[in-house]
């Protein structure tokens, strides 16, 4: 998701003012036992921008899902575990719409405003149309991946690295492309946006640049190879979100690399090691990371050197950042939302919500600053 230009200017001269006044199937990354480490202290909070809770609503759980928040003009498009599917006012938390599917969800949401798409744990790819359901389609395969609603059309990335489109307005399948699937999977967020007229896909270790219309690819490029001896050392993914300024799109490769790459020619900027298993956000100038010890890290995005790096937050499993004004923001696994510095990660702010950890990467609507918790609460703030 990228931040509008209007949301960056609002929160940018909010700090600026005060600133100047003052997971794999069958596998965990954390494990368990005396061993794990202990969060970072936090210390106290010395709020140097100022910013308010402007408003509250409640779905049901999110639980494990790997839910994607959608925003759409002022609106969120956001579901919950056990199958509610709802859009939101962002300036309001008023709801738009509300949908109850009766299913388990594995994978959501997609949503261009009209059409939103979710996929079922019976794996079926479920579509709405202005928040009523419109048709079902069995797929066959798994999918933890929200689907892409683009063109009238909806596209999926399936678990087995599988990528087929459907007509949004009846469910006929138009095409699909396989891939060579290996043994492991991540349950969790891949790689499928929209860029220009190319369907950008992660599959394995590569990012893959697609004709929309056909499925044919037209390029690959890629960001991390298989390593290892055992299945879960040679799995090699690449994990949403990602972060697309223009022609650049970044990517994170699951506990292995950073790396971006210009998607009008097909061809890798540059690549970095890194090791987590949660996507990156960034701006024309930077692209900020959550590492699996909790470090933030931010790297230049014209050649990937490295610009800061922060360890306040170490050991607080943090979510995908959002890069928003002269802050970066991330949620935790005990319902606090940090807001550090951009130019060199100094701690800004930090709110809390409901104690539950927060669940997908923070986004922006109307110039409001939105999280999900996995107990279900959607929490709002704009800056003071």
């Amino acid at each position: 998701m990228n931040v509008s230009h209007r949301s960056v200017v609002v929160w940018g001269r909010a700090f600026l003012a005060l600133a100047l006044g003052a997971s794999v199937v069958g596998c965990s990354l954390w494990g368990g036992g005396s061993d794990k480490p202990k969060p970072a202290d936090l210390g106290p909070n010395v709020p140097v921008l100022g910013v308010r809770q402007v408003w509250m609503a409640k779905l049901a759980p999110v639980h494990n899902l790997p839910l994607a928040v959608q925003v759409q003009g002022s609106q969120l498009i956001l579901a919950s575990a056990d199958g509610a599917v709802a859009a939101l006012d962002a300036r309001t938390g008023g709801e738009v719409w509300r949908a109850s599917l009766d299913t388990a969800l594995s994978a959501g949401v997609g949503s261009d405003g009209r059409w939103s798409a979710v996929v079922s744990r019976d794996n079926e790819l479920i579509v709405l149309d202005s928040g009523r359901e419109a048709w079902r389609k069995s797929l066959g395969f798994q999918v933890f991946t929200a689907p892409l609603v683009a063109g009238a059309r909806v596209f999926v990335l399936g678990s087995d690295r599988s990528v087929s489109a459907f007509d949004a307005k009846n469910g006929a399948k138009l095409w699909s492309h396989t891939r060579p699937g290996d043994p492991l999977v991540l349950r969790q967020q891949g790689v499928l946006l929209a860029q220009g007229d190319t369907l950008v896909v992660g599959q394995s270790g590569r990012l893959v640049g697609m004709n929309p219309d056909t499925g044919t690819v037209r390029w690959e490029a890629p960001i991390a190879s298989s390593r290892g001896t055992n299945d879960v050392e040679r799995l090699v993914e690449l994990v949403g979100p990602a972060s697309r300024i223009d022609a650049s799109v970044c990517v994170r490769a699951f506990q292995a690399a950073v790396g971006c790459v210009n998607t009008a020619r097909g061809t890798v900027d540059w690549v970095q090691k890194a090791s987590s298993g949660q996507g990156v956000h960034g701006t024309d100038q930077a692209l900020f990371g959550t590492e699996s010890n909790g470090t933030v890290v931010a790297w230049r995005r014209n050649d990937g050197s490295r610009m800061w790096t922060s360890e306040r937050l170490q050991h607080r499993k943090l979510t995908a950042p959002l890069a928003l004004g002269r802050s970066v923001v991330v949620g935790d696994d005990t319902g606090w939302v940090h807001l550090l510095s951009r130019e060199d990660g100094a701690p800004l702010n930090r709110m809390a919500t409901d104690g539950s950890a927060v669940v997908a990467a923070p986004v922006v609507a109307a110039d409001t600053l939105v999280v999900v918790t996995r107990n279900g609460g959607v929490f709002a703030y704009r800056p003071d």
